[in-house]
């Protein structure tokens, strides 16, 4: 076992980069989880644990990788050192990580009802968050190009479900915001049974990308919607928005909100999801979320 004490240290102590500097589908075991198995999909085997369950006493570096890292498909954990952790995250980069760039981007439709989705079984990825937590900014970000997904100072802009296909081989789906909603009466909608019914019953759903503000304290509704999605099998990656905002009125930095954050995530998963934190401001996390996606579509596609 190789894993440096530095990225312990590194984890549970997490520091800001400084402004300026950028940092270099699988379904996790969840305590409560429900009784029903996994959801049914083309390749069903991409429903795997990210660490495994080992017959004898486990060094307390064994521990860590296995309960603390994210390692993917294809990797042994006793193989995870240092250098193959993302920088900014718990992620470990294994050898399903591919060409993750992105050459060209099309929206291809709103879907108003879940059924009404692109029906072509191109793998996806959600972005589902609190109504203000920069979702759209994040998206217009990811893809280099402003203004692809709708940027408003009203949160709650986002109504449908928005698919955008990137470089004709997946999907980037933009999901209405939970939470509050500036959005005309006739336009608001039950997001519980609107957006989870997405969530259920999309077997091309490679990962739920969970964006959570890290500005602001740890919110119940993001805890609660990331507890639904671990009982319910869906895999699930917690993306930190506003890495480099500081809230003086709320008391707390960015990196001490995340370290809260998933002090109580630890409380109902066995082994920590994955997460990583971002900025849109100062492209914090951008090329390694992007890297990130690559391991876990190809392992879907393979």
């Amino acid at each position: 076992m190789l894993v440096a004490a530095a990225a312990r240290t590194r984890l549970f102590t997490l520091q800001l980069p400084s402004p300026l500097q950028k940092s270099p589908p699988f379904t996790l075991s969840f305590r409560n989880s429900l009784s029903h198995s996994p959801r049914p999909g083309p390749n069903p085997s991409h429903h795997v644990s990210a660490a495994k369950t080992p017959s004898h006493a486990l060094s307390d570096a064994a521990k860590f990788v296995r309960t603390v890292l994210f390692v993917p498909p294809g990797l042994d954990p006793d193989e995870v050192t240092d250098d193959m952790v993302l920088p900014g995250s718990n992620i470990v980069l294994g050898p399903y990580a591919g060409d993750a760039k992105i050459k060209e981007i099309e929206f291809v439709k709103s879907s108003s009802r879940p059924k009404d989705c692109p029906r072509d079984d191109r793998p996806e990825f959600a972005m589902v968050g609190r109504s203000n937590v920069g979702k759209s900014s994040l998206i217009n970000y990811l893809v280099r190009k402003k203004e692809v997904a709708l940027t408003s100072k009203k949160p709650g802009k986002t109504q449908l479900i928005n698919h955008f296909l990137v470089n004709k081989s997946w999907y980037l789906v933009d999901l209405p915001g939970y939470g509050f909603a500036n959005a005309p009466e006739s336009a608001k909608m039950d997001w519980s049974s609107f957006t989870k019914g997405y969530f259920l019953n999309r077997d091309s759903l490679v990962a739920v990308l969970l964006l959570i503000d890290a500005s602001v304290p740890p919110q119940k509704i993001d805890l609660d919607c990331a507890n639904w999605l671990g009982r319910n099998n869906i895999s699930i990656t917690f993306v930190f928005t506003k890495c480099d905002k500081m809230k003086a009125s709320k008391g707390k930095r960015p990196d001490e909100n995340i370290k809260r954050f998933q002090e109580l995530i630890r409380e109902n998963y066995r082994q920590h999801p994955p997460w990583i934190m971002t900025s849109s401001v100062t492209g914090l996390g951008r090329d390694d979320l992007l890297l990130h996606m690559s391991q876990l579509r190809n392992y879907w596609d393979n």
